[in-house]
């Protein structure tokens, strides 16, 4: 069998990128990692990513190259073709149950984009409110853990430890109150955080690029009362 070999076209603070890698690591496949300027794409990147997004995984065998894009796909391939233990279930109903939570953390982080970059209260009001609506339906759905669907790390918990990084940093800024009179969502966050894979998928100075970001935003996370309020 042709050996395969992976590169992983990254972005330092996507957390769909830190997806791909979790499960790559997980699965225990070296992967090689670049890094790319979301606001000025090299002209390589933009004739490879049909969406201009990353992550992108290029797969070299004895075929060619091979891009794949999307973090669902990419990870579903890691989970199906490559060696180790698998992340998602055999069984298809449950299986597709936890499709359905990997898009549910994507709507997840479709609100915290605007929590990020927006000036506006209103707004910042909004998703905070969505925010907690949508963590006490994960809190509903929690078992005894310490992982979502139970003993195991699934593709789940790989798409919501990006998740919960963010909180990591604006839990520094001021108290939220987002996980407000959760229990099993904040042990869930604690033994995700904990994980060699999700410690090992940013670079040591996420919490720096993060808070340059919110500031290049003027976002109004970085005025903690209005977290609080």
């Amino acid at each position: 069998m042709t050996e395969r070999t992976f590169t992983l076209v990254s972005h330092h603070l996507c957390p769909y990128v830190q997806r791909a890698a979790i499960v790559l690591a997980e699965k225990a496949i070296a992967f090689e990692r670049i890094y790319i300027d979301l606001a000025a794409k090299p002209d390589w990147f933009l004739a490879v990513s049909p969406l201009g997004k990353v992550p992108l995984l290029q797969v070299r065998d004895g075929n060619g190259e091979h891009v794949l894009f999307e973090s669902a796909a990419i990870c579903e391939f890691i989970d199906e073709a490559l060696p180790g233990t698998r992340l998602h279930p055999a069984d298809p109903l449950l299986r597709a149950r936890h499709r359905g939570w990997m898009e549910f953390g994507s709507s997840v982080l479709a609100d915290i984009w605007v929590l990020e970059t927006t000036q506006d209260a209103g707004a910042f009001a909004a998703k905070r409110q969505a925010l907690a609506s949508k963590f006490a339906h994960i809190e509903a759905e929690l078992g005894e853990g310490p992982y979502s669907g139970g003993p195991d790390f699934t593709l789940v918990d790989a798409v919501f430890a990006p998740v919960f990084r963010y909180f990591d940093v604006f839990d520094a800024i001021a108290d939220h109150g987002i996980f407000q009179g959760l229990t099993r969502t904040p042990a869930w966050r604690r033994q995700l955080a904990a994980r060699p894979s999700v410690r090992n998928a940013v670079t040591g100075d996420y919490h720096e690029r993060l808070m340059a970001f919110l500031r290049r935003h003027d976002a109004i996370l970085l005025r903690g009362g209005a977290i609080a309020a």
